[in-house]
């Protein structure tokens, strides 16, 4: 026969298991690794880098300018870039060069003991 009093102890001890799973899986939905604060963390975090990363895009852009310069074969092109960043120039060139930049440019001389 059913004896009632076994059956609202299993009723209760049912219902508590199942209150600790929902408070376990509530406190990991909140606390846990993907939960709600770390993904606040991310967040603030994103906001954080997003000058960096505007920044970074902007220098991309420039390269890929330039990449797409440099595959055009412009033999112009080419030789600006040698003179400006290899500071080469033509036997018959004209080259100013500017004070400060020679200040800037020339190594400090080591002092003999």
């Amino acid at each position: 026969m059913y004896d009632r009093r076994n059956g609202r102890a299993r009723q209760i001890l049912v219902s508590l298991f199942c209150l600790g799973a929902l408070g376990y899986f509530a406190h990991h939905a909140i606390v846990g690794k993907r939960g709600l604060e770390a993904r606040s963390r991310l967040i603030e975090r994103s906001r954080a880098l997003e000058p960096q990363i505007e920044r970074l895009e902007a220098v991309r852009t420039h390269l890929e300018r330039e990449v797409r310069l440099l595959d055009a074969r412009d033999p112009d092109i080419i030789e600006e870039l040698a003179i400006e960043l290899l500071g080469f120039a033509r036997p018959g060139d004209r080259v100013l060069v500017e004070p400060a930049r020679i200040q800037r440019d020339v190594p400090a001389r080591a002092t003999r003991p």
